[in-house]
């Protein structure tokens, strides 16, 4: 290889390490949604995306890829232990900032024509969130705004809410009432954003 090229080449692999370090870096604060869309001004135009697609408010969509994976692009459930010492399957295939099951990737990826979408990529995920929320609207007849309800139905699915199976889950009815929580104070904080048009995104 020439010497011209062989430096072209480092300087290359260089600045794809940069862009996924830059990329791969934790959020500073999770808590905040103006600071969240500050540091992934992308992420603010796919959610607003997803949200005019949708008729899911962002916040609501925010605070539910909040509860799931904190935001982590390739979270999946902890493996299970066999014997208690030796990791063993995990307990389901979810995976990504949403946590979509197999199934659930695989039906929308069917109803959307998106054939290209993946787990790890924000962009599809929140789209994800709102298609599922929006079945979820649709169907059940929950309003877009009552993210309670609406994440009951993300995590035990249309037919476990229908069928109450959430009822004696404690756990979940407090993560429930935890991601309405959160998906108001986002709400709160979003409307005050300084510098944030909400139809046009920063500047």
């Amino acid at each position: 290889m020439r010497p011209d090229r062989g430096l072209a080449a480092a300087l290359l692999l260089l600045a794809a390490a940069m862009l996924v370090g830059c990329t791969s870096r934790p959020l500073s604060n999770t808590e905040d949604l103006c600071k969240i869309f500050k540091e992934r001004p992308r992420w603010y135009r796919a959610a607003l995306a997803s949200e005019e697609r949708w008729r899911i408010p962002t916040p609501v969509m925010m605070a539910v890829v909040n509860k799931e994976s904190s935001y982590v692009a390739r979270a999946r459930p902890p493996r299970d232990r066999l014997l208690w010492v030796i990791p063993w399957k995990r307990s389901s295939s979810a995976y990504g900032f949403a946590q979509a099951t197999d199934e659930a990737w695989s039906d929308y990826l069917r109803e959307t024509g998106n054939r290209s979408a993946d787990r790890d990529d924000f962009a599809d995920a929140i789209d994800f969130v709102g298609w599922y929320l929006n079945r979820s609207h649709r169907h059940l007849n929950i309003a877009a705004e009552d993210a309670r309800a609406l994440y009951l139905t993300y995590y035990a699915g249309m037919g476990g809410y229908q069928r109450g199976t959430w009822r004696n889950n404690e756990w979940l009815k407090d993560a429930a009432v935890r991601v309405a929580t959160r998906a108001t104070r986002y709400e709160r904080q979003l409307t005050s954003c300084r510098g944030l048009d909400r139809r046009r995104g920063w500047f």
